[in-house]
């Protein structure tokens, strides 16, 4: 089927849609330039000074590197749990896999102030409130929706006669996943690592609502930052951060493709 050429007036929508997302970095980037004390707009003076002072400030360093751990642990739990629940629903069929999944991708459907404030009331119980156990449960409470919907999606594209075959040939239905299924959803398990690991990294809200005085991720130390002192040093450290997630997309883009990983 030949593809139609798009048209002007959609040419037009997503150039002003692409302009108005880009927006924020025309701002953002000069800023992180600037030789002033406070952000102003444009700067009344250059200097690259910003950016050493993000790697001496230890307050952020730390938060860096609390974001960084955190994110990885929660995006190997969120595909150690999503792979096979993902594998139960689309090949196994359990009565009521429609419900089942409506239900574990419910909590995007919430406001994100409201999940973290009942995540606040609950973990506030079990004694969860500052701890790096409490933020790993409170982001795959935002991760795992979202692996659980690219792994069932990779899944339910896959040609079952390749693994119905291999089963015929003998093989047991763990070398089946593990020699066949597997291999088949590399796009989709790259997709997901990606997607979790940035959707930990950049969570501010549920964050906001967990960490406190002995731990911070670095988008809440960037916020308290913001109050404190309106300085350009977030400007820049917002800088390096959407150099770091072009840097994922481009990893994803080479490995499998975003349209393998994200479009099916």
């Amino acid at each position: 089927m030949d593809e139609r050429p798009a048209s002007l007036p959609l040419k037009l929508g997503a150039l002003v849609m692409f302009a108005f997302l880009l927006a924020p970095l025309i701002v953002v980037v000069p800023i992180s330039f600037s030789g002033d004390a406070y952000m102003m707009f444009p700067p009344s003076s250059w200097s690259t000074k910003w950016y050493p002072a993000i790697f001496a400030d230890g307050k952020m360093a730390a938060a860096f590197w609390t974001s960084l751990v955190l994110a990885t642990v929660v995006t190997v739990l969120s595909l150690a749990i999503a792979l096979p629940a993902a594998f139960a629903l689309v090949r196994l069929k359990p009565p009521g896999a429609e419900a089942l999944s409506s239900f574990f991708t419910a909590p995007l459907l919430l406001p994100t102030i409201v999940l973290g404030l009942a995540i606040l009331i609950v973990f506030a119980r079990l004694g969860l409130l500052a701890t790096f156990p409490g933020l790993v449960a409170a982001h795959l409470v935002v991760t795992l929706p979202y692996a659980l919907r690219v792994l069932a999606t990779a899944l339910s594209t896959l040609p079952i006669a390749v693994e119905e075959a291999a089963a015929t040939l003998g093989a047991s239905p763990f070398t089946v996943f593990r020699r066949i299924t597997l291999p088949m959803m590399k796009s989709g398990l790259v997709g997901t690592t990606a997607l979790c690991f940035l959707v930990s990294f950049d969570e501010v809200v549920l964050s906001l609502f967990m960490t406190g005085p002995r731990i911070q991720t670095l988008p809440v130390a960037m916020y308290h930052h913001v109050e404190q002192q309106a300085d350009p040093l977030v400007a820049a450290l917002s800088v390096l951060l959407v150099a770091l997630t072009l840097i994922v997309v481009l990893v994803v883009d080479r490995t499998s493709g975003l349209a393998k990983t994200f479009v099916k």
